[in-house]
């Protein structure tokens, strides 16, 4: 990744205060440049179903094998931007190919769009000029934020599919993978997200917020996911969304966690 472009993104939106005021600036010398790395973009417009058809395609190419390597080799590294390939590929992996208005939701959770919807994507079924720059801005900064949006499924793994870097996985990144389980294994039952970021403080080289996102990525992915055991958290936390009724009697999936990363246990 360019620094010089990078700096520029983090520019455009972020300061030592936070979040910048809008309107944000997309045209001049700076933003050229950083258009030039692919780190920048222009206002997109496209369909739901255009976005359906260019994930097909990504899929063709794009193997479980890559994205769970990308997330382990982020561990050690801080590359936190190539983590939520892990939750764009899980969650579209099974999308199949359909238009908007093919299925209608019956209960639209996160779309109208019944395929989305069974799939937990929120989608549109027309982008007119989309930012893609603060999607971008957010994968590299954090990891992403609006990891369940078809749109930035797409952006994540298009931009993971240019991608020619060779994910090196370290033992020192299955032993932080190791930690992340044992962390798990450690909640009290009636412990939820927020009490395992706590946890995961020590497991891997992260900021409050990356952890935030990583348990995210690990939600949508089925590694932390809701079981079939008694409620013992009293309500969801509204800080998360796919770990938001996830409780420590839970654990982790056993199957989800050796169906990505098997091969590196």
């Amino acid at each position: 990744m360019d620094n010089k472009a990078k700096k520029i993104l983090m520019n455009t939106f972020w300061s030592s205060g936070g979040w910048k005021d809008r309107p944000y600036t997309f045209a001049g010398e700076d933003f050229l440049y950083a258009k030039s790395k692919g780190l920048m973009f222009d206002p997109i417009t496209i369909t739901h179903d255009e976005l359906v058809e260019r994930l097909h395609a990504l899929h063709q190419t794009i193997t479980k094998e890559r994205v769970a390597a990308a997330f382990l080799h982020s561990l050690s590294t801080k590359k936190v931007y190539l983590r939520s390939a892990l939750s764009s590929w899980a969650l579209t992996s099974q999308l199949p190919r359909h238009t908007y208005g093919q299925r209608s939701a019956v209960r639209p959770n996160y779309s109208s769009c019944g395929d989305c919807n069974f799939h937990g994507l929120m989608s549109d079924r027309d982008y007119v000029h989309a930012d893609l720059n603060v999607l971008n801005f957010e994968r590299v900064k954090w990891g992403g934020v609006r990891l369940n949006q078809l749109l930035y499924c797409w952006l994540d793994l298009e931009l993971f599919s240019k991608g020619e870097e060779a994910f090196e996985v370290t033992g020192e990144d299955v032993a932080m993978l190791n930690r992340m389980t044992e962390a798990i294994q450690d909640c009290a039952e009636h412990e939820g997200a927020r009490q395992l970021e706590k946890r995961w403080k020590d497991a891997f080289p992260s900021s409050k917020q990356e952890r935030d996102v990583t348990m995210e990525i690990w939600g949508y992915a089925g590694v932390l996911a809701k079981q079939d055991t008694p409620r013992k958290l009293r309500g969801g936390s509204h800080d998360f969304n796919s770990v938001a009724e996830w409780q420590g009697s839970d654990r982790y999936s056993r199957e989800a966690l050796e169906f990505y990363f098997g091969a590196f246990l």
